[in-house]
């Protein structure tokens, strides 16, 4: 009955992540570029109760009995799916159509990646602006650089196509194409990528090296959409139903723990 306490107390505690990791999914159902979570779980350590054996008459026991000692919560994997183009009244906005991260350096020259693409024209000096984020990170190109337009150039002159090339269109309207391409890179998997808030990302060794699709031929090529974000791939009735069970697991965890309880009671009643 001991053990039956302990394993269902493992039970409770990882369902009781499961619910945090459900309510995180829910809280961020209207973040841009944020990717649902789920949990997986893993049985703990069995013990054997009776093992194989023959007896003197030469007959064969039963199989090996063995009970399990509970379960732990084994990894929180991020779910990359599409999610859906929500239009956006910014012209530095922009989504990604496939497996494609924006790349930005941080304040510590740190390079983070992300599918967030709420980004502005942050001013560099009096005459010259920056593609960056809202923490005013510099968005970076294909190369690692910086997005800097010419100077005189406003950022309701500006044009990206889908494959991220920037232009801007001068008074009469004809297109001038800059040296800058907006830089994606994908990973081999990125469930591994190590999550730093503000839907940013670092590589970690299970994430793999960041693959750039410039200069990977092999890959399939994201596109870039401007003027939508992409939104969150949280799907509202599904968490609802995975909240349910788990609060119908952690319910019978407890249950089995008054069960256990009572059975104790029990036993130190017999000897009055």
């Amino acid at each position: 009955m001991m053990r039956s306490l302990w394993t269902a107390a493992s039970g409770m505690k990882a369902q009781q992540t499961n619910v945090d990791t459900i309510a995180n999914n829910i809280s961020n159902v209207n973040t841009v570029g944020y990717k649902t979570q789920t949990t997986q779980f893993k049985s703990l350590l069995y013990q054997t109760l009776a093992t194989e054996t023959t007896t003197a008459n030469g007959e064969q026991k039963p199989s090996t009995a063995q009970v399990g000692l509970g379960t732990r919560v084994a990894s929180l994997n991020s779910i990359f799916t599409q999610g859906a183009m929500l239009a956006s009244e910014s012209d530095s906005a922009f989504a990604i159509q496939g497996d494609g991260f924006f790349s930005v350096r941080n304040a510590n020259n740190e390079i983070l990646y992300t599918r967030n693409g709420n980004f502005n024209w942050s001013l560099q000096n009096p005459t010259t602006l920056q593609l960056s984020t809202q923490e005013g990170y510099a968005v970076l190109d294909q190369n690692g650089q910086p997005i800097v337009l010419p100077a005189g150039v406003t950022s309701g002159q500006v044009e990206v196509s889908s494959t991220g090339q920037i232009g801007y269109r001068n008074q009469q309207g004809q297109l001038t194409l800059t040296n800058f391409t907006i830089g994606l890179t994908q990973f081999n998997n990125p469930t591994g990528l190590e999550k730093t808030g503000n839907s940013f990302y670092k590589v970690t060794a299970a994430s793999g090296n960041p693959m750039p699709e410039a200069q990977n031929a092999n890959l399939v090529r994201s596109s870039i959409v401007q003027g939508y974000l992409e939104g969150s791939n949280v799907q509202v009735a599904d968490e609802m139903v995975n909240l349910i069970v788990a609060q119908r697991a952690y319910e019978l965890n407890s249950k089995a723990i008054t069960t256990s309880d009572t059975m104790l009671e029990t036993a130190n009643n017999l000897k009055r």
